[in-house]
């Protein structure tokens, strides 16, 4: 009897601690989100500034648009070195100067005098703030959600991409009225309480939890540092895949507004809306609706099913929006196809990372991977444009972006899939 009532306590307790540690981790995904939100609005509502911008440091837009590729860059390319950095000290104190970082970006670009000024707030403070947030969500997503990576990295991943929705039309009501100061003051002191708030809460899930233990236990997967981890060929193919990806997408969405205008789509008005901003207003739902409902299908039917999948339904919906570019109809509703088929690598890629190499070091080995985004931000709008000017055309840029697509599919399915099966076996 004794041995029967102290099994049932011990059980007890067991069930307990897995319904706590599953609270848990959803309060994560949800503090999580909202920090990615809180961060998002300098890269989606950049565009918003440019003009204002430009009036105010009588400077022409090529040398304003200098700011939007130094945050890009910096966001990029020293995420390794943040999420290194996430790993020694945890997420919550990174993350929370991270968000300090972007909001107060903002904060002092309400005293903007000179570009130097504009480089160094926005590009520079802003730059390295949202990238420390960005690799440290996802890095602490894919920790506290081993069943489910593909979801969560995709959520938090959406919440980055979507959450300037909540800005654009506040912030373009607030330039009409306000003014480009008073807009940069309010709406950073807006993102660094709400991320500040939000980042507090954010911990790494302990490694005597119930659940984690089970997880280590089905998974058995060891832990790659970033060192041993580069030294692997495999990490190489998903770092030159995502280039890929990324560098085919962005040859073509960042080029819309130029090739709607060529094809005559610009001057057309679908239900009584006009064509292209309906088409960026579908696109921008979609990019971010993707992030979780592919990683989501992705925890069911395979990382690399999925890559085949999506990457294979981009290459597609290229090839017949080209062939229906005088199509208004189509033409909006295809684009939204291409941007559901581009903007899953945000949550594919890094969940097949921490899969393959392990979740100990997965902020910092993510960072590595993420140079690749950086790389498809450099090639793709200026390789499409560079290719545009030779042929005066955009077959040459679709056909680029749609081979790049279907090749990346093959090489998910061909050899991704049976390369990581070996190697997880080995493991």
């Amino acid at each position: 009897m004794r041995l029967r009532r102290s099994a049932m306590m011990t059980s007890s307790v067991l069930a307990a601690s897995v319904v706590s540690q599953h609270k848990k981790k959803w309060m994560q995904l949800l503090l999580g989100l909202v920090c990615m939100i809180s961060i998002s609005s300098p890269q989606y509502v950049w565009a918003l500034f440019t003009r204002p911008l430009m009036e105010k440091l009588h400077a022409p837009l090529a040398e304003i648009q200098i700011t939007f590729s130094i945050l890009i860059i910096l966001q990029t390319f020293f995420s390794p070195l943040q999420g290194k950095l996430i790993d020694r000290f945890g997420p919550r104190v990174l993350i929370t100067v991270g968000t300090l970082m972007t909001g107060v970006s903002w904060i002092l670009l309400s005293g903007l005098n000179s570009l130097f000024e504009l480089y160094f707030y926005y590009g520079v403070v802003g730059g390295l703030g949202t990238g420390i947030v960005y690799i440290g969500v996802v890095g602490l997503m894919v920790r506290w959600f081993p069943e489910k990576r593909g979801f969560a990295t995709g959520m938090v991943a959406a919440g980055y991409g979507m959450g300037a929705i909540l800005t654009t039309f506040p912030i373009t009501a607030s330039l009409a009225t306000a003014g480009l100061e008073k807009t940069f003051w309010q709406f950073g002191l807006m993102m660094a309480v709400v991320g500040f708030i939000a980042s507090q809460g954010l911990k790494i899930p302990k490694g005597d939890d119930a659940e984690n233990r089970a997880t280590q236990t089905i998974n058995n997967i060891r832990s790659f540092t970033s060192k041993e981890m580069l030294r692997q060929p495999l990490f190489w193919l998903m770092f030159f895949m995502m280039t890929m990806m990324s560098t085919s997408g962005l040859m073509v969405t960042s080029q819309m507004a130029i090739f709607a205008e060529d094809f005559g789509i610009t001057s057309v008005t679908i239900l009584g809306m006009a064509a292209l901003p309906l088409a960026m207003t579908i696109d921008r739902f979609m990019n971010g609706l993707t992030r979780p409902v592919c990683g989501y299908i992705s925890d069911r039917i395979g990382r690399e099913n999925m890559m085949f999948l999506a990457f294979g339904l981009e290459g597609i919906a290229m090839t017949f929006w080209l062939l229906c570019k005088n199509d208004p109809v189509l033409f909006v509703l295809l684009s939204g196809v291409v941007f559901f088929g581009w903007g899953e690598i945000f949550s594919l890629f890094p969940a097949t990372l921490t899969d393959t190499f392990g979740t100990r070091f997965a902020t910092a080995n993510y960072g590595w991977l993420y140079i690749s985004q950086g790389i498809g931000s450099v090639l793709g709008g200026p390789l499409a444009a560079l290719l545009y000017q030779h042929t005066q055309s955009w077959n040459l840029v679709f056909g680029s972006a749609i081979s790049l697509d279907i090749i990346c599919a093959l090489l998910a399915i061909i050899i991704l899939k049976p390369w990581r099966k070996r190697f997880l076996a080995q493991a």
